[in-house]
Formats: C-alpha cells, structure tokens, sequence
C-alpha cells in the first residue's frame, strides 16, 4: 500500500489508522467507540483560520472534541474527532525516513491522546508499547 506508483489515497490512509489503533491497548480502544476518524486531503480554511497556519500543510493531524477526563455529557454536542491531513501527511512521509505506517500511528496516537487528556510523555509511552 505505501509502495508503488501511486500515492496512497484518502481509504489507504483510513485503513493505516484503524490498524494503529488496533495496536492501542485494550483500555483506550474500548473509550474510542464514539470518537469519528475522518481522514480529509487538507484541513479546512476555518481550522486554518483558527489555528493560525501559514500553510495546510503545517498540520498533520487534529483532534476536535472534549477530554474525557474533563468531559461532561451535553445534548446536542457534536460527536468527538480525529482528523488526519493526507496530504500534509504524505509530504512529512516523502521528507523523512520513517515509514509511512509509523507517522500515521504517532500522529494517530498523538491525537487520541487528547481526547484522553494526556501529556505528550503519556502518549510517548503508549506509542512505545504499541510497538
């Protein structure tokens, strides 16, 4: 999938990451069922806007939602997200040598691990154990 000729698309990126979190232990996988994955080219121009990006490809990865370790359940909220940026994605893979199955589960990681409040540390620990 991350060879070939051609870049890999929208669907191979989404398949990397549902098998990233398969790697996830058992704990964060089983708070994850209502968190969406959506996997997009670019981030939209209002995530642009607001993060103050000099380009769409200064973003790998976002997660939009509310910390469980803070969360409180309100009506009419949207459903919690992580998104992944493929083109950023793919141009970070084409400028360093880690495989692109690597960088899609650190940033993969690195988002879940908001949705769970943790410290880039916490998330280094869990990215270990995964392997």
């Amino acid at each position: 999938m991350t060879s070939g000729t051609f870049a890999p698309t929208l669907a191979d990126i989404e398949r990397l990451a549902v098998a990233a979190i398969d790697t996830l232990p058992d704990l964060f996988r089983e708070h994850l069922g209502g968190v969406r994955l959506v996997v997009a080219d670019f981030p939209d121009e209002d995530v642009i806007a607001e993060m103050e990006l000099s380009s769409p490809f200064d973003i790998l990865g976002l997660y939009h939602g509310h910390s469980i370790a803070k969360s409180v359940e309100l009506s009419g909220n949207l459903p919690d997200t992580v998104y992944l940026y493929r083109r950023p994605l793919l141009d970070y893979w084409a400028e360093h040598e880690e495989s692109l199955e690597h960088l899609v589960a650190h940033v993969l990681i690195h988002e879940v691990g908001h949705h769970f409040g943790l410290s880039d540390e916490d998330m280094h620990g869990i990215e270990d154990a995964a392997g």
